[in-house]
């Protein structure tokens, strides 16, 4: 049996994990939902990105864990790809969920259209913090009134420094063992992972899984999403 570590994104914390965990456990798996340093019941703690880079790091090691599955959704994907080459022979497979990949060289915000200059001011004018999304933000992403009344309720503002300091890679990529949860809301335009993820998915190593569902699937889809971590662990 392998050992899940979850690794929820920007201004989450274990908890968001709460619906997938009974169902790989059910199973026979260990699983170690993690909150990243700032966040949820770790708020006030300083974080920059290299903070929870090392937040994964020393939570397979302080649990001594073996046959690792590294999952990291959204913004999570960033410190999660590079903790996954940290943690050596103890990794199994990571699972990127929705979520960003690392490049090196480059942050979280790197890649959006204006470089991350919103992001940017809206931290500055936060005092440090990426602020909480609005309720409207979860509009249209398969998710029910209660489940966005519980994202917004249990969300905390994102430590600025973890969106825009960079990535910093050993080697590619697309060496790791590797699956990408594509979610994708039946009808919408953007059905295909973007160019980035695209050319990794080229990699003998990485695999990709499609979702009918919105950018918060532990909370629209758990079980679905809990048998599509389960099967990716055994490839």
């Amino acid at each position: 049996m392998g050992n899940f570590v979850l690794v929820a994104g920007a201004r989450l914390g274990a908890w968001a994990w709460g619906e997938v965990v009974p169902y790989l456990r059910a199973a026979g798996h260990g699983v170690y939902p993690l909150t990243l340093s700032g966040l949820a019941d770790k708020r006030g703690v300083p974080a920059g990105q290299a903070t929870h880079v090392q937040d994964i790091v020393a939570e397979v090691e302080r649990q001594g864990l073996r046959d690792v599955i590294l999952v990291g959704h959204s913004y999570s994907g960033i410190p999660v790809g590079q903790a996954a080459e940290r943690i050596g022979d103890r990794l199994a497979r990571v699972i990127f969920v929705d979520s960003s990949v690392p490049t090196d060289g480059e942050s979280f915000v790197s890649a959006w259209p204006d470089g991350g200059a919103a992001v940017k001011a809206s931290i500055a004018e936060n005092r440090g913090f990426w602020p909480l999304a609005p309720a409207a933000h979860y509009d249209g992403e398969g998710l029910t009134d209660e489940q966005i009344a519980r994202l917004v309720r249990g969300s905390t503002p994102h430590p600025g420094a973890t969106l825009t300091e960079p990535a910093v890679l050993a080697g590619p990529l697309g060496e790791l063992p590797a699956t990408y949860i594509l979610c994708v809301m039946p009808g919408a335009d953007d059905a295909e992972p973007d160019e980035e993820v695209a050319e990794l998915l080229n990699s003998e190593r990485w695999r990709l899984v499609k979702m009918d569902t919105g950018h918060w699937p532990m909370f629209s889809q758990p079980r679905e999403l809990a048998q599509i971590l389960l099967n990716a662990a055994v490839e």
